[in-house]
């Protein structure tokens, strides 16, 4: 549990950093630096459960300490909601449907550039 904790704090800190760096240079109101920030962590977290052992301290502190603390489902929906309530209907389903679709592509090809794809099911 420390792990994970001291993890999560790395990783939340770094999506911060992250985050803040992105809105100092987009202008834009699409939530770039959230988006990036999942992508990036997906792709992370594929690389590292195609790497590691599943269960070992390395996975655990990094994957789920780290990474979770990093990505931010919860903030990537909120920022969903705000376009909508916006009114901005189109940009909150392209941000809404692309982080779904890009997540889960970032995460399947790390996995599959460590080699663990054919590992799956």
């Amino acid at each position: 549990m420390l792990w994970v904790a001291l993890g999560g704090g790395v990783g939340a800190a770094a999506r911060y950093a992250l985050d803040r760096v992105v809105a100092a240079r987009w202008r834009g109101r699409f939530p770039l630096g959230t988006f990036l920030v999942n992508v990036s962590g997906s792709l992370a977290l594929g690389l590292l459960t195609g790497l590691l052992v599943d269960g070992s301290l390395p996975l655990v502190l990094l994957g789920t300490g780290v990474l979770g603390g990093y990505t931010t489902f919860s903030t990537a929906s909120y920022d969903t909601v705000r376009l909508v309530r916006e009114r901005r209907f189109g940009t909150a389903v392209v941000y809404g449907v692309g982080t779904m679709l890009s997540v889960v592509a970032a995460a399947a090809l790390g996995l599959w550039l460590a080699g663990g794809w054919s590992t799956v099911g």
